[in-house]
């Protein structure tokens, strides 16, 4: 009688596993170490390329301005955005080498697309199928290098400013959803990805603009990027069976529904027949069990998973809401004028340090994991309290002390970054990870976005000083 009820068992478990042939299965039940090896790697250059423009546009954010000044004067001389700053403000009255218009104008147009496309996501971008995303995310960026480059005018420059943020968006939400497919230690690959964006956006643009090449040069040379990124979705990561490229998941959560109800009647069947041996049982629920968690998520599941994530969030917003203060409402007023360096010079070398000390950090996650992201989050309200009183007393002797400090702010932006989606990924379940990590990536860039708002009026006081 066992012998005939454990094959009627084994048949029913069959059936349905036939009905359900079509479910993606989560990657780390069949990923070896070849393929571990890949999507780590792809996932490091995905993180790398989707930040890159955004970062690039940040670094260039002074010579963007430098140039629209120049396009509307009426020097003869014709148009560069890689002017002398100190022939540029010579005129400029103020202690500070103002430009006319804050950096934080570019910070805006970097931020506020990404904010509006991860705030409404939610609605719509689970009926986008992960390829058609990536197409978007790469024609962004190259609409976006080709406007700044041959921009001739304010708008111009701001709307390819805009496509980079349009594309760095929708990748990060959707890049980081996409590791819900895949092995925990790809969400490694990603952040150090992201910090190395940082420093190879950063440093190339400083590095290149200075030794020579005019910076619209520079931003075609970039173009590879976006390549490197279809290169590295579509060939390099090793993606689960059955992963639905091309096509929309059926259901919100990390797994299609595959024969779901067809699934839920045959285990209830299942359930009807008499108790069998304590093996049998377990895996008669394990079908059901696991149904369950591939249906969609409700209004009130996401709430809860909302909830969740405000603890890690909350002070992710806050480190980053510090940090941007300082790098696009006071870096660009902390200007030495005895320093070798050009103004423009000492803010390239500003952002280009931060985005080392970004990258150090988000590549740590392996060695050091911090969990009391509120200690990040104060340890950065007392860097922008500290370099606010450096713009307004100036007590610091020399651009190299803002170096260190800045260096040290990017250690703890990265940090908080890293270890908010590292506890969310450990911390939800199979069922909201993938919904919890797209909707924590709001997080920083609510932050980014308040505090380029905020420098507006910093900017303008310190300018009229």
């Amino acid at each position: 009688m066992k012998m005939r009820r454990g094959c009627e068992t084994r048949q029913i478990m069959d059936e349905a596993d036939s009905l359900d042939a079509d479910r993606v299965i989560p990657h780390n039940q069949v990923e070896g170490r070849s393929s571990k090896i890949r999507n780590w790697s792809g996932f490091w250059l995905l993180g790398l390329c989707n930040n890159f423009a955004y970062v690039v546009m940040l670094s260039a954010a002074h010579d963007i301005l430098t140039k629209q000044q120049s396009d509307n004067s009426t020097t003869p001389t014709p148009p560069s955005l890689d002017g002398d700053f100190e022939v540029r403000n010579s005129s400029n009255s103020t202690r500070y080498d103002c430009n006319p218009v804050s950096t934080a104008v570019v910070l805006l147009a970097d931020i506020l697309p990404s904010l509006v496309i991860k705030l409404s996501a939610t609605f719509y971008i689970h009926h986008v199928p992960y390829g058609f995303r990536v197409l978007f995310c790469v024609g962004a960026t190259v609409t976006s290098f080709l406007l700044v480059s041959f921009s001739t005018t304010m708008f111009m420059s701001i709307l390819g400013v805009v496509f980079a943020s349009m594309g760095s968006g929708l990748g990060e939400l959707s890049f980081l959803s996409l590791t819900a497919f895949f092995s925990s230690d790809v969400l490694e690959g990603w952040g150090s990805g992201t910090g190395g964006a940082g420093v190879a956006g950063a440093l190339m643009y400083s590095a290149l603009t200075q030794a020579g090449l005019s910076p619209p040069d520079t931003l075609l040379t970039m173009l590879l990027v976006p390549a490197a990124m279809l290169l590295s979705y579509f060939f390099l990561l090793a993606f689960p069976p059955m992963f639905p490229q091309w096509r929309r998941l059926r259901e919100a959560g990390p797994m299609g529904r595959g024969g779901a109800e067809e699934r839920r009647r045959l285990m209830d069947e299942r359930e009807e027949e008499e108790e069998v041996e304590e093996e049998e049982s377990e895996q008669q629920e394990k079908g059901p069990r696991e149904d369950r968690a591939n249906g969609p998520l409700s209004c009130t599941e996401k709430i809860r998973a909302i909830k969740m994530i405000l603890r890690f969030v909350l002070p992710l917003g806050t480190v980053y809401y510090a940090e941007y203060f300082i790098n696009q409402g006071l870096l660009e007023l902390l200007f030495f004028p005895k320093s070798s360096m050009t103004h423009a010079e000492q803010y390239r070398w500003y952002q280009t340090l931060y985005q080392v000390g970004v990258l150090v950090s988000r590549s740590s996650l392996r060695c050091v994991k911090i969990r009391n992201l509120w200690a990040l989050a104060l340890l950065q309200i007392v860097n922008t309290v500290f370099l606010l009183s450096a713009v307004y007393f100036q007590f610091l002797p020399a651009p190299w002390l803002v170096f260190i400090i800045v260096l040290y702010e990017g250690l703890l932006g990265g940090a908080a970054y890293v270890n908010t989606f590292y506890f969310i990924s450990k911390e939800s379940g199979d069922r909201e990870r993938e919904y919890a990590m797209a909707a924590a990536s709001v997080g920083d860039t609510l932050g980014i976005a308040l505090a380029a708002l905020t420098a507006f009026p910093a900017h303008s006081y310190f300018c009229s000083l």
